[in-house]
């Protein structure tokens, strides 16, 4: 079984399944924090949007350059998304400064992609 892509597929799931939640069966909960809904759109499009890198970067010809993006496209689209939903759902808004963290790792995903192409060529 291939880690990475089991990865992306839970990635994917769980971002459908909370984009769902969040607009049927917290939608009274999300307006009480103006922010909130907000908070909870933008994380579910961003964890369901490293999914789909992940997945789609996984059937490369040469993984091994590519696991540096991967790892970090997972670890950053789990920190940044749970943290925005944390705060939707209540959390201390000081727990917007990890979100950050979260997105520098995404970022970082992406320039070890820019990388590994450079590598191939």
């Amino acid at each position: 079984m291939d880690r990475f892509l089991a990865t992306a597929g839970l990635m994917g799931a769980v971002a459908i399944g909370l984009g769902a939640f969040g607009a049927h069966a917290l939608k009274p909960v999300l307006a009480i924090i103006p922010e909130a809904n907000a908070w909870w759109t933008t994380a579910t499009f961003y964890l369901l949007l490293h999914a789909i890198a992940v997945a789609a970067i996984t059937s490369s010809s040469n993984p091994q350059t590519l696991a540096l993006a991967k790892l970090s496209w997972i670890s950053g689209a789990f920190i940044f998304s749970s943290t925005l939903y944390a705060m939707s759902l209540g959390a201390p808004h000081w727990l917007g400064a990890v979100a950050p963290i979260g997105g520098s790792l995404m970022i970082v995903g992406w320039v070890f992609l820019l990388w590994s192409a450079r590598a191939k060529s």
